[in-house]
């Protein structure tokens, strides 16, 4: 009796861990398109109904997120809700390391240009800057 109760409680704490790290998973999806979008926290937090800790605690994976709001984030944001779970079966829940952060950046500060000459040049210049490294 005793080593089924271990077994039930070390069954509870695994499910846990995991319902952790997928609620991480989201959130950092979440935070990843937010900033490709080009969109502040309490941007987003007033776009679907929350407070500003409310959507910091969702993408850092502290607050679970409800379906109804999930679908909610998945409108705003522009993607159908299964894009927060793309690569969640893959080596686990991630930081993201420098480069991928410099990538955001960068896609975020490209969507705030609003002259399209200058988005066009931009471009341009990163594909001859890509191509002179090759």
């Amino acid at each position: 009796m005793l080593m089924a109760a271990d077994t039930l409680s070390a069954k509870s704490e695994k499910t846990t861990n995991r319902a952790t790290d997928t609620d991480r998973h989201v959130g950092t999806r979440i935070r990843e398109r937010r900033i490709m979008l080009g969109l502040s926290q309490q941007q987003m937090a007033d776009m679907i109904g929350v407070t500003y800790q409310q959507a910091h605690k969702y993408e850092r994976g502290i607050n679970r997120i409800s379906a109804g709001r999930l679908y909610e984030i998945a409108q705003v944001l522009n993607v159908p809700v299964s894009y927060f779970y793309e690569g969640l079966n893959d080596a686990g829940v991630q930081d993201m390391n420098p480069r991928q952060r410099m990538c955001l950046e960068l896609a975020r500060n490209f969507a705030q240009i609003h002259n399209e000459r200058h988005q066009e040049a931009l471009s341009q210049l990163a594909r001859a800057l890509a191509n002179d490294e090759q």
